[in-house]
């Protein structure tokens, strides 16, 4: 199976294009730039939503639901927000078909426009702050603390399952806020909230920050990031928390009385990710073999694979397997056992290499006798024979040692990807090769948009706390006042 894939070395793209299909995370649909999202992928998703989820509940959020359209007019109250989305959006116009009188299929009923187009949902601000406008009347309505698992569309030309697709699933929150400096403390917080997922679930090391004026999330004051590096030196934005100010209450009319008995507007942000994580995950840890999974995210952790050659011989491993499986499935390792009788074990290991499943146990007739079972690593791709009475807590070491490999090295690829440059020339010489570069930048736009349209990097990133570090901007020559981050990205 990994023979039918695309090397990373021979063409990137293509192999991560053959790796989310023939790992069966998902796949082209027959509406133009959506997917249909596999069992097996969804599976991987379902994992990171439980894990954020609770993450978010243990930071006072709740979840809810609001409308998928929302009414064109209301687009039109935060100017910034409009002109960010609006050649994005797909608009509903009419609201009913009928059978062609020329017996040519169902055309739209011309009869049936509707009085306001509705717009279906980019994001939420809009629908949301007009709700909360009838939620909050005083300051003790406050804070507000919401998130919504839903789905989005943003109309994008060229598509990438996961990465860019048309519609795509993710999680939004939106919370109110008495004061600015509330606000600011949200927006932070689900920022690191973001991070400790990325590193301790999906075994991602990020750089935190605030974007640049240029790359903001618009209609919001500040936008914080986490940035990650993929194998093949370019950037993946992982997940953003907006500091909202007070625009959209402002737009929106949302205003609480507070404590001194006076009405004031509230303090907002909003922050997402979105399945783009899910391509993050296959391009930061996958090899030319198939995928890798950390096995916190990993739908199933260990695979047993029976060795057999008659039923009597299946009937003794199979019992053997099962008892195993019951046995780590207490420690609360997903474990699944391959009892198919159509697949030989050789097409079945390539099968669950190509997923990435983290463990592979192999039993024979011999096994039973030595009691011992064949143990491979995914990670490393390393063997080893183990005495059956160390399999659980060998197991459960096993799969904590491979969440951290998989950390660590993916942290030690963007250490050596990371460099520093004080001139122009150094800058497009390393650019071009990928990785991040930390590079001086005199804090215009016109400056930054210049840089993107010469060689097609963008300010990733500049670091929320480190040292200042004093110099001159490689493009321009102006005082900059600290390194930021630069890179291609997807």
């Amino acid at each position: 199976m990994a023979k039918e894939l695309t090397t990373r070395e021979d063409n990137y793209s293509q192999w991560y294009n053959d790796l989310v299909t023939k790992a069966d995370l998902a796949e082209n649909s027959a509406v133009r730039g959506c997917m249909v999202i596999k069992p097996y992928g969804y599976g991987i998703w379902e994992r990171m939503q439980q894990a954020l989820d609770k993450m978010f509940k243990d930071t006072g959020h709740e979840n809810a639901y609001f409308p998928l359209f929302i009414p064109k007019s209301f687009f039109s109250k935060e100017a910034s927000h409009v002109e960010g989305f609006a050649k994005e959006c797909a608009v509903v116009t009419h609201y009913r078909l009928k059978n062609d009188p020329n017996g040519k299929g169902i055309i739209v009923d011309e009869d049936a426009k509707l009085e306001e187009e509705l717009i279906i949902r980019p994001t939420s601000e809009t629908i949301i702050w007009d709700t909360y406008r009838g939620w909050i009347q005083s300051y003790r309505d406050l804070p507000l603390l919401i998130n919504q698992w839903a789905n989005v569309v943003r109309w994008e030309m060229r598509t990438r399952l996961f990465l860019r697709t048309a519609e795509f699933l993710w999680q939004e929150g939106h919370t109110a806020h008495e004061t600015r400096d509330e606000a600011l403390a949200e927006a932070e917080q689900m920022l690191h909230v973001y991070a400790t997922f990325a590193e301790e679930w999906m075994a991602l090391p990020v750089l935190r920050g605030v974007k640049s004026a240029n790359e903001r999330f618009a209609g919001a004051v500040e936008t914080y990031c986490i940035e990650a590096l993929m194998q093949d030196g370019k950037a993946l934005q992982a997940g953003t928390s907006h500091f909202l100010g007070q625009n959209f209450a402002k737009a929106f009319d949302v205003k609480f009385l507070s404590k001194e008995n006076k009405q004031e507007y509230v303090w907002a942000t909003s922050w997402g990710v979105s399945t783009r994580l899910m391509g993050a995950l296959v391009m930061s840890h996958s090899d030319d073999h198939g995928l890798v999974l950390p096995p916190k995210l990993a739908p199933i952790q260990v695979v047993i694979v029976p060795i057999y050659r008659n039923d009597e011989q299946f009937d003794q491993v199979a019992a053997k397997a099962t008892e195993i499986k019951e046995k780590l499935e207490k420690h609360g390792v997903r474990v699944k056992f391959d009892a198919r009788k159509t697949h030989k074990p050789g097409f079945k290991f390539a099968e669950w290499e190509l997923k990435g499943v983290p463990l592979r146990l192999a039993m024979g007739p011999r096994d039973l006798e030595s009691n011992t079972v064949e143990i491979a690593r995914r990670d490393t791709l390393e063997k080893e024979t183990l005495q059956l009475q160390d399999i659980e807590q060998k197991v459960v070491n096993l799969l904590d040692r491979i969440q951290k490999n998989l950390y660590q090295k993916a942290l030690d690829f963007r250490n050596e990807n990371t460099f520093k440059v004080d001139n122009w020339e150094a800058f497009t010489d390393r650019i071009e090769k990928g990785g991040f570069v930390m590079a001086h930048w005199d804090g215009t736009p016109e400056t930054e948009q210049k840089i993107k349209e010469e060689t097609k990097a963008t300010i990733r990133l500049i670091p929320m706390e480190g040292k200042k570090e004093t110099g001159k901007c490689i493009y321009s020559g102006e005082p900059s006042e600290q390194r930021v981050y630069f890179a291609k990205a997807y």
